[in-house]
């Protein structure tokens, strides 16, 4: 499952790399005909316009300012899908695994995104003490050479965090 954290989640039954998922998607389409802002990603993704990578091996203060930024604005996702597999303890790793098809898997994880969006909405208080921390991201190397719009601008953002 990936997530914007802005009420969308993109669900794809089975085992596939992020940025396969991300490359076969609508958000992706239309996040390349309006600049609507940045996506932040890690380094499975490639650099593009509208998606910023962390600098790998920064070698000056300023990319440095910029890859703690970067993972400061990323942790809002992390800590999104920890509230939402404390919410729904099926989509956690401790309750085992969905013992089901992955078409059906992407079922239940969009039916508990909609149930935990409608508990957001209506001030529903999660149990905190249960929503622990879970950094057991996979994270692949990137196979595709960044764009150069996105180096252009990524290298303005790290200016303009100076």
């Amino acid at each position: 499952m990936q997530a914007v954290v802005d009420n969308f989640w993109i669900l794809w039954p089975g085992s596939q790399q992020d940025s396969f998922i991300f490359n076969n998607c609508g958000l992706k389409d239309v996040l390349e005909s309006a600049h609507l802002g940045y996506l932040l990603g890690d380094s499975g993704y490639p650099l593009r316009s509208y998606l910023m990578t962390p600098i790998l091996n920064s070698s000056s203060f300023a990319e440095v300012n910029f890859n703690n930024r970067h993972s400061s604005g990323r942790s809002v996702v992390e800590k999104a899908f920890r509230f939402l597999k404390s919410r729904f303890r099926c989509l956690h790793k401790s309750g085992g695994c969905l013992m089901l098809k992955p078409s059906k898997c992407c079922k239940v994880a969009e039916a508990s995104v909609r149930l935990h969006n409608f508990c957001i909405d209506r001030q529903i208080p999660l149990n905190e003490d249960l929503a622990e921390s879970d950094t057991s991201d996979d994270i692949s190397v990137c196979q595709l050479p960044p764009s150069r719009s996105g180096s252009e601008k990524r290298s303005w953002l790290v200016r303009l965090l100076q």
